[in-house]
């Protein structure tokens, strides 16, 4: 019998036969992990399950190899509290299916559990936006598609305002002009010379990120990047409209 025990944030949960679902969890230990987790449908266990969820959980199950099963027992539920706040929710929903899809299953991600609890309780913040953000490059780094934009790609001294689409490395406005209708723009808070962001300077970065969501780290998955990546990144944009 193999048997552990974690903790974990619920990524998602796709119902399985009369009363259960597979649930993926990204735990603290054992990277995203799946299990059958039985009485999914009750009222109490439905909320249980939802994304973001952070849970105590137990995975059993006869060889290592198998689906195995989950016991777990809530610790906070963050997306009951977003209920009144569809942006905020939205964000979660998205950081979930982005951790859901990319990662493989049992391979070890501490960092981006840790990241992504730190981001949850951002929420009640005034910069829960630019944490966001902040995930988001985070998440890329862990994948392996970690973003330069401290220095110039091309040996430039001016000001950093282009992020190269093919290098996914800062350039200054003096190197970048040539190629400006090619680069992706590099919002002002990202820059070395940080300033407070205001929601325009957000929606530059979700576009900025998601190009490199979408054309490195997920340029090989068939179903593309995560619909609900693309739904947050819309509903920001109706937002400050």
């Amino acid at each position: 019998m193999e048997e552990w025990q974690d903790t974990g944030i619920i990524l998602s949960a796709r119902m399985h036969g009369e009363n259960g679902a597979i649930v993926s969890i990204l735990t603290k230990e054992h990277g995203r992990h799946l299990g059958y987790f039985n009485g999914a449908r009750s009222k109490k266990n439905r909320a249980l399950i939802e994304q973001g969820t952070i849970v105590n959980c137990q995975w059993k199950a006869r060889i290592s190899d198998s689906l195995g099963s989950w016991k777990l027992e809530e610790i906070k539920t963050i997306a009951s509290l977003l209920m009144d706040n569809p942006l905020k929710l939205a964000a979660l929903q998205s950081a979930c299916s982005l951790c859901d899809a990319a990662l493989p299953e049992r391979e070890g991600h501490s960092g981006l559990y840790h990241g992504l609890s730190a981001m949850f309780d951002m929420f009640d913040s005034e910069i829960w936006q630019a944490s966001y953000i902040f995930w988001e490059l985070a998440f890329l780094k862990e994948l392996g598609f970690g973003l330069e934009l401290t220095k110039c790609a091309a040996g430039g001294t001016g000001k950093l305002i282009y992020v190269s689409p093919k290098s996914g490395r800062a350039v200054s406005k003096e190197k970048g002009k040539p190629y400006k209708d090619k680069m992706l723009k590099l919002p002002e808070f990202l820059q070395p010379d940080k300033t407070a962001p205001d929601d325009k300077q957000i929606l530059e970065a979700l576009e900025m990120t998601r190009y490199f969501l979408e054309n490195w780290a997920f340029a090989q998955h068939s179903h593309g990047i995560p619909e609900a990546r693309l739904i947050f990144q819309q509903r920001f944009a109706k937002h400050i409209d």
